[in-house]
């Protein structure tokens, strides 16, 4: 059976709901600060495309090609790819921001993804990234993990325990302190690759 993220107009009424609740503004910050050649990885049916300052210089990635047909009518503009997080189509440095929006929950091996993503940005890059992440409280936290089974199944593929966050940082990316927002488990935030160098300074 297909999860509640692989049925597109279904998942579109959800995020509906959702950006009327008040998502949409996680949205608007979260690919307001993109800049030059962007691809958004795991872009759905398009919901953050039209936020975009140049949607024109997006291309937007998901494996699932219904997905896509349903992201090209909100921008006609963008260019759409069939592909994974883990096996990204494009040369080394290929992009200036890379976004991911409620992807990395869902992604079948995040270090890898995180590998490929570093490997698309240029060496001055930057990764906008926005998630649910693991409670930082222990209960809370156990109930995700006992309920991290059947949300997989019934939405085909979410991890609601996943601390995604925790995974940029073991992938060698430096959060950016100044543009990150944290609210309950939602997580919005920038980050670059470590210069060893830098972070070395900023310690002593």
């Amino acid at each position: 059976m297909r999860g509640l993220e692989q049925i597109p107009w279904l998942y579109d009424a959800l995020m509906g709901i959702a950006d009327v609740l008040g998502f949409r503004r996680w949205r608007e910050r979260l690919v307001g600060g993109a800049r030059g050649r962007v691809l958004e990885i795991g872009c759905g049916t398009g919901r953050n495309l039209p936020w975009y300052p140049e949607p024109g210089r997006v291309v937007g990635v998901d494996p699932d090609l219904g997905m896509l047909r349903r992201a090209r009518r909100r921008a006609p503009g963008a260019l759409f790819v069939v592909a994974r997080g883990e096996a990204l189509p494009f040369a080394d440095g290929a992009f200036e921001t890379v976004v991911s929006g409620l992807v990395f929950c869902s992604v079948a091996n995040p270090p890898q993804a995180l590998g490929e993503v570093r490997r698309v940005l240029r060496p001055e890059g930057q990764l906008r990234m926005l998630e649910h992440v693991r409670h930082t409280h222990p209960l809370l936290a156990r109930l995700q993990d006992g309920l991290q089974p059947a949300w997989t199944c019934v939405t085909g593929g979410c991890h609601p325990n996943r601390d995604t966050e925790a995974e940029v940082q073991r992938a060698g990316f430096r959060i950016e302190p100044e543009d990150r927002a944290a609210r309950g488990v939602m997580r919005r935030f920038a980050a670059r690759v470590s210069d060893p160098a830098v972070d070395r300074d900023a310690h002593h």
